[in-house]
């Protein structure tokens, strides 16, 4: 599982790394430090509550499944 972190729509609010700071990994002003993020192994769970509690949606879950790339987290427009 990978998360996809936009991060000109991070506004620093932090509530991704408050749930799960291991996987959400911010730099020293507290924005989203990386572009990507490859999850580790058990913690797809706690991960995704850190991408839906992103205020800003900047944030999405990339599913790598058979059919190609699926993201969560957005919004259907």
């Amino acid at each position: 599982m990978k998360i996809a972190a936009d991060q000109t729509k991070c506004c620093g609010h932090a509530r991704c790394a408050s749930i799960a700071e291991d996987i959400f990994p911010l730099n020293s002003d507290g924005y989203i430090a990386v572009p990507e993020i490859i999850v580790p192994r058990g913690q797809e769970a706690l991960a995704t509550k850190g991408v839906r509690a992103c205020p800003e949606r900047a944030l999405s879950v990339v599913n790598d499944d058979a059919a190609g790339l699926q993201q969560e987290g957005t919004d259907p427009d």
